[in-house]
């Protein structure tokens, strides 16, 4: 895949995350920026408990379930 489509793909998965935690909401670009961070550790996270998902439905599975701990644990620090 391309750069282009990690970026794409990650955005849609920041996306979804933020849907799903139903949080305050933290703003278009942080949750695309969230999502992109997001595949990489939710890559890792399945890597450290040895699941492999392959192909971009797997990619995007990987990516959305990395943003949305990212965008819990960005939420559970900038409560007030």
């Amino acid at each position: 895949m391309s750069l282009l489509g990690w970026i794409i793909l990650g955005g849609l998965a920041g996306w979804l995350a933020s849907q799903l935690t139903k949080g305050r909401g933290s703003g278009c670009l942080v949750n695309i920026i969230l999502g992109i961070i997001g595949g990489v550790v939710g890559g890792w996270l399945f890597d450290l408990i040895g699941i492999q998902l392959g192909g971009p439905v797997g990619s995007f599975i990987t990516a959305v379930i990395g943003a949305t701990v990212l965008i819990w644990i960005f939420q559970l620090f900038s409560r007030r």
